[in-house]
């Protein structure tokens, strides 16, 4: 039996495979001429994760994740970043007795042992660790590194101060002189570290005598680095020719875009300028747009809530609403409802401002107030391109908010957001809007409302009995364990590390629809949503912190009991 006949046997064994799948598997390999893995990898039959946790077994190898491991930075200086990266190792710590403990993402490479047994003539242990991970960590102590030798050039470089003087606004547009200064390399390593980092956003604020560069990391702004004043007529330069904006311009807000391949991924990030007192502040939002994998499971819905979304999506007209404070994820869950209902007979069309994952299949159409391509005007002709679903990327107005409702009624699905506190609170955002109760109790099937909380740190988070004060936030009566943040090297000393979101489903059925007639307040329609089996955010957030998923500062900080 030849390994890749072995190893199916074993992911059948461990029920990464269906025994009826092994031999259409082992052909499509061989015809592909790829290892097993390989193709289950690249048909996301196995993903990294559940496929390297079999794999251990199989070579009888620790597997751990690498947040686990407290890694000693002072080897590094025996091999090289790019012999890391490529062998896809990471030296984690040498024992008393001398024995060097490596991170490895592929099982058995001879070749990349032997080179380290060159360098490291001791006793080697190793642990498989996902490679998504080892590139990930390599990527970010590489960033770190390179903006720390940007920032030693800029401080050394004495013309940065005679650069921005001596430059007239026509002469900083010249390309050449842009990249041939300090400044350059420092921009891009700014960027490019805010990718291992999992930023969705870097701040870049000139202040009086330097320039802050904050990163937002899992909802939080962290302090990256910092710059003298004196450099920042060449920052903005490169940043506005890297993004297409005016140069010249620093007296209105600007917005550009910047496209840009990082380890391998093509990123989107959109750039915001804003002037103020001591000069031009940008936002930079950071978007992968390789290709959009989340499904309902990653972005955190239960079975229970799955089974009501499942009923909502088999409607085949009628308005689906996601509601939550901006940046909480919620054209990201749209996006996900958009890939499961997207089949070759069906046309879907989106409107959107702006378009933040190019989705196959999808004709998405993006907002130009500039040009008067609003939301309502968009929605307008959409209508007429014979449209079974309709995604609008927010209903803002009064016009966009009793189109996208008499386009639910008329025949079409239609997806779209809101900003209210809660899913009861759509409803009566929609009648302030001027929309009739009897239309909006006609067309809506559901409102999902969303956050996003803070996921405690699975390295460092330490369980603790509950005192009175968290026994009476949670409601209980007796003290039980649960996690609290503590901090460390792979959290940035915060405690958390990701997101996860939580919902409120309400469902319209026939009692919640009647009860519109009445005109009942937000509050009752709250009330009679939960007799009807709606889970609350706060419910759902407090499950989380029982599980040991969050932390009860988060439950708190909530506010939506």
């Amino acid at each position: 039996m030849n390994i890749n006949a072995e190893l199916l046997q074993f992911y059948q064994y461990k029920k990464l495979v269906k025994k009826k799948e092994v031999d259409s598997i082992l052909s499509e390999a061989a015809r592909l001429h790829i290892p097993v893995r390989e193709y289950l990898l690249t048909k996301e039959i196995t993903t990294e994760a559940t496929e390297l946790e079999a794999l251990a077994d199989y070579y009888c190898m620790p597997f751990i994740e690498l947040d686990m491991l407290e890694v000693d930075k002072s080897l590094f200086n025996k091999f090289s970043l790019e012999f890391m990266k490529k062998n896809k190792i990471i030296p984690v710590s040498i024992d008393r007795n001398g024995t060097l403990l490596v991170a490895v993402g592929k099982p058995i490479d001879f070749n990349a042992m032997s080179a380290m047994a060159a360098v490291f003539p001791n006793e080697i242990d190793t642990v498989l660790t996902p490679q998504v991970q080892i590139d990930r960590y390599i990527d970010s102590i590489s960033a770190v590194l390179s903006t720390s030798a940007a920032l030693n050039d800029l401080n050394a470089a004495g013309d940065d101060k005679l650069f921005a003087e001596k430059k007239t606004s026509t002469d900083i547009a010249s390309a050449d002189d842009v990249v041939n200064n300090p400044s350059v390399r420092l921009v891009d390593s700014i960027i490019k570290e805010a990718i291992p980092y999992r930023a969705s956003d870097i701040h870049i604020e000139p202040f009086e005598k330097k320039v802050r560069v904050r990163y937002r990391i899992d909802g939080d702004l962290q302090e990256r680095a910092s710059f003298p004043i004196e450099a920042y007529p060449a920052i903005c330069a490169r940043i506005k020719i890297m993004s297409g904006l005016n140069i010249a311009e620093r007296r209105v807000p600007q917005d550009g875009r910047i496209n840009l391949r990082v380890g391998g991924k093509e990123y989107d990030f959109r750039v915001s300028s804003l002037p103020s007192v001591h000069g031009e502040k940008f936002v930079i939002r950071i978007l992968d747009k390789t290709s959009f994998r989340f499904s309902r499971s990653d972005l955190g819905f239960t079975d229970d809530e799955n089974a009501v979304i499942d009923k909502m999506l088999m409607r085949p007209h009628g308005i689906i609403l996601l509601t939550g404070p901006t940046g909480c994820g919620k054209s990201t869950t749209l996006y996900s409802f958009l890939k499961e209902v997207n089949v070759p007979t069906v046309n879907i069309i989106t409107v959107e401002d702006p378009v933040e994952y190019t989705m196959a299949g999808i004709t998405q159409t993006q907002v130009n107030t500039k040009a008067n391509m609003t939301f309502a005007a968009a929605l307008r002709s959409i209508l007429r391109q014979d449209p079974d679903i309709i995604m609008i990327g927010e209903i803002r107005d009064e016009e966009t908010a009793e189109i996208a409702v008499r386009a639910a009624i008329t025949g079409h699905l239609v997806f779209s957001t809101l900003h209210t506190n809660d899913a009861p609170g759509a409803v009566t955002r929609l009648a302030d809007m001027g929309v009739p109760e009897y239309l909006i109790s006609d067309a809506l099937v559901g409102v999902i409302a969303q956050r996003l909380v803070k996921k405690l740190c699975p390295a460092c988070k330490k369980r603790g009995k509950t005192n009175a004060k968290e026994m009476e936030i949670l409601g209980i009566r007796e003290p039980i364990s649960i996690f609290r943040p503590q901090g460390c090297q792979f959290c940035n000393n915060s405690g958390y590390k990701g997101r996860v979101a939580i919902h409120e489903i309400m469902h319209m059925n026939e009692k919640i629809k009647n009860s519109m007639s009445k005109k009942q307040s937000s509050e009752q329609l709250r009330n009679l949503a939960i007799d009807n089996g709606m889970v609350s955010l706060w419910t759902s957030c407090r499950s989380l912190v029982l599980k040991g998923v969050t932390s009860i500062q988060e439950l708190m900080t909530l506010n939506i009991e």
